[in-house]
């Protein structure tokens, strides 16, 4: 299998004002992509700039952070025969690897615009080489810039930051820093969420187990679920008792913990997601933690409770209030 390293860049409507603005609102102006085989070694490279269609004057931004000007855009190929080009590239056997994970989005909009071809029928696999790094490096929460990392990795810097091409050999450089054991922790694209309960994601990782939910009509139908809000042991599979029942601190994400007699205590987020058209999916994370992270969650626990509280009399007095006027 082949890495697939692919960097973007795009540009933006200047004004705000135009009706496309809400179905793309990024045009993609250049296309950059390092491909590397199955040892990391790089084997192919393309790099290609897209005359716009959509947005014919450079936002400020864009024009001082990519140092490109419209009359040399004009000189690129149409975005549909670009990507025509770039898919025979691609090949067949690959995965996508990028520096975070909105250029896999941005593609995703820009061909959905063209009545092109979907990438994918619902959620795929794809290497986020920013998270690997964060993993492999530092504390596997922060999101570091990509100079950073090559800066941290002592990667030569050889040619200018922020065009397509150089972002993408840059990442790709940092891709072969990335030890085996790291990769294995791939990213999910949900640009097209499953459609159904057989096609929603379930996987298991070294320290985690996660699951992507199928879209919802809104956020009480996705939290009445059973198998979103259920907590059976990702390992045994058997069903646990809570230690600490599902509570929610800000409505979005809802935390609880669960033990099981042969892991251990396992704590399970669930996460609220917009999808579109005002409707909602569901990310959930499982993992075992300590007693003193069992404690230290159970404490967060009883803050909210008293929050809650707090917030119910503030309500219930401000309607007192209202009545009597």
């Amino acid at each position: 299998m082949n890495y697939i390293i692919l960097d973007l860049e795009w540009n933006q409507s200047s004004s705000g004002e135009e009706e496309v603005v809400k179905v793309l609102p990024f045009e993609i102006i250049e296309m950059g992509a390092i491909k590397l085989n199955s040892d990391k070694k790089m084997i192919d490279e393309f790099s290609e700039l897209i005359k716009p269609q959509v947005y014919h004057e450079m936002h400020h931004i864009t024009r001082k952070l990519i140092h490109l000007q419209m009359e040399q855009l004009e000189q690129g190929g149409l975005f549909t025969d670009v990507i025509k080009e770039f898919w025979n590239w691609c090949g067949k056997d690959y995965i996508f690897c990028t520096w975070g994970c909105l250029d896999l989005v941005e593609l995703q909009r820009n061909l959905r615009y063209y009545g092109l071809e979907p990438m994918a029928e619902g959620p795929f696999a794809f290497l986020d080489v920013q998270k690997l790094f964060s993993i492999a490096y530092e504390d596997k929460k922060s999101r570091r810039t990509l100079e950073y990392a090559i800066d941290f990795l002592h990667i030569e810097k050889d040619i200018p930051f922020h065009r397509a091409f150089s972002d993408a050999y840059y990442t790709a450089k940092i891709l072969t820093k990335i030890p085996d054991a790291v990769m294995r922790n791939y990213s999910f694209d949900v640009f097209h969420l499953p459609k159904d309960k057989d096609s929603e994601v379930k996987v298991i990782f070294d320290d985690y187990a996660k699951y992507i939910s199928r879209e919802f009509a809104d956020k009480a139908a996705a939290v009445a679920d059973r198998k979103v809000m259920s907590t059976r042991c990702y390992l045994c599979h058997k069903n646990l008792r809570r230690k600490i029942r599902w509570f929610t601190p800000n409505g979005k994400h809802y935390y609880s913990v669960s033990y099981c007699d042969q892991h251990g205590y396992m704590k399970a987020k669930v996460r609220l997601r917009k999808a579109e058209d005002d409707r909602v999916y569901v990310v959930k994370t499982e993992r075992f933690i300590t007693q003193e992270e069992m404690e230290n969650l159970r404490a967060k626990q009883e803050k909210s409770k008293v929050q809650h509280k707090a917030k119910k009399t503030v309500e219930k007095e401000y309607k007192k209030q209202e009545g009597i006027r």
